[in-house]
């Protein structure tokens, strides 16, 4: 043989280049730098999320009906209190005075009765002697209608009197019940959340009733949420809603939406009123909400008004599903499947066409298409020392 005649050295060349080449044949390609996350089982809610406050269920205004100065003020910040206390007492005298001008408008009246009483006893007797001396023709018939109209005429004053003694005692009552208004108590049970007038300040009444203090009952707090009119078509009442707070944002308060107002409350101050703007005058568009209303227990009273809740309504919940990032969606062919990259078991990456269920901010919902353990391409992965490819979101 012609191959046994060559030297040993080019044997051993020739079969190093034929095991390079099939090895460059026969490796794998590189495995590309690629972010990736595992499909997994999880849960997956869609949601609304909104913006609301937190306010008393019941939230009252004690105020002043008289006027006069705050001689002693009762309650302080944050005192609870029952119905029937002590709120504060507002100067008397002037209720006094007028009580007592009013009693004794309705005792000069009653003296005034009680003369036009003896008048219309007179009359009566006066009227009943013409009558009886005008069947004997003993006088005259003038003398006898004089009598009757006199008669008459004492019976009118008489219910004149009475008709002003009723209004008379009108007023007593009146006065009676501004005296009693000088003493303000609680009209429920409730803490006390704020403090309006302070003791020694005047108020006045004339015009509007002034707070004096602002009583709420914290056992049950209300949240107002603004939905906004893209989401409002889709909440109802009767939907799970939950909340957090900016100081306790781990844990979830559960309610039932009450009611959703018909209407955003800028329609009060609205003043457009469908009219056109004026020429050359720009129009700002403003964003509208509506408010969705539920009821909250509020045990120890840790929730407090005017705490700003961090509001999500449950539209839709998918449990123990098969899920992915919501990045890892590439594109939707034409009929309606998303794609995604897929690491093979060479670790490449290869297409593959899912059909997708719910999906909230983070993760979507896999209905068909992949299995749990598999990993989907999110990205391409960030470069730097101590990189790994996959990286394990969702987790």
């Amino acid at each position: 043989m012609k191959w046994r005649k060559l030297p040993l050295a080019a044997i051993v060349a020739v079969a190093l280049a034929l095991g390079v080449v099939l090895f460059l044949l026969l490796r794998a390609p590189p495995k590309p730098d690629l972010a990736t996350a595992p499909v997994r089982i999880g849960d997956v809610e869609q949601t609304v999320l909104a913006t609301g406050k937190l306010r008393p269920k019941q939230l009252v205004s004690v105020g002043a009906q008289v006027s006069g100065q705050v001689q002693r003020l009762y309650v302080s910040l944050g005192q609870r209190v029952r119905a029937g206390d002590p709120i504060a007492d507002i100067d008397p005298r002037q209720q006094q005075f007028a009580l007592r001008s009013a009693e004794a408008a309705v005792d000069t009246l009653r003296a005034q009765q009680a003369t036009r009483r003896a008048a219309l006893v007179q009359a009566e007797l006066a009227w009943r002697r013409q009558q009886t001396m005008l069947a004997q023709d003993a006088t005259a018939r003038a003398d006898y209608e004089a009598a009757r109209a006199a008669l008459e005429t004492a019976r009118g004053e008489m219910r004149a009197l009475a008709a002003q003694v009723v209004q008379a005692r009108t007023q007593v009552d009146t006065a009676r019940i501004n005296l009693g208004y000088t003493r303000i108590v609680a009209p429920m049970d409730g803490v006390v959340v704020a403090v309006v007038t302070r003791q020694g300040q005047t108020v006045n009444s004339f015009q509007t009733a002034p707070t004096i203090v602002m009583l709420a009952q914290l056992d049950m707090m209300t949240v107002r949420a603004e939905i906004s009119e893209a989401d409002v078509d889709k909440v109802r009442p009767g939907q799970t809603v939950w909340f957090t707070t900016l100081g306790a944002p781990d844990r979830r308060h559960y309610a039932r939406i009450e009611r959703v107002e018909p209407a955003p409350e800028s329609i009060a101050s609205d003043q457009g009123g469908g009219q056109s703007a004026s020429p050359g005058s720009a129009s700002t568009p403003t964003a509208i909400y509506y408010q969705a209303l539920f009821d909250i227990p509020n045990p120890g009273h840790r929730l407090r008004p005017s705490m700003t809740a961090q509001v999500s309504v449950l539209l839709a919940r998918a449990r123990h599903a098969v899920i992915i990032p919501a990045t890892a969606l590439q594109r939707r062919d034409a009929d309606g499947r998303f794609i995604v990259r897929v690491l093979d078991g060479r670790g490449q990456p290869v297409e593959r066409k899912i059909r997708t269920g719910l999906s909230d901010d983070n993760n979507v919902v896999v209905l068909a298409g992949l299995r749990p353990g598999e990993k989907v391409v999110i990205g391409e992965a960030a470069p730097g020392p101590g990189n790994t490819a996959d990286m394990g979101l969702g987790l």
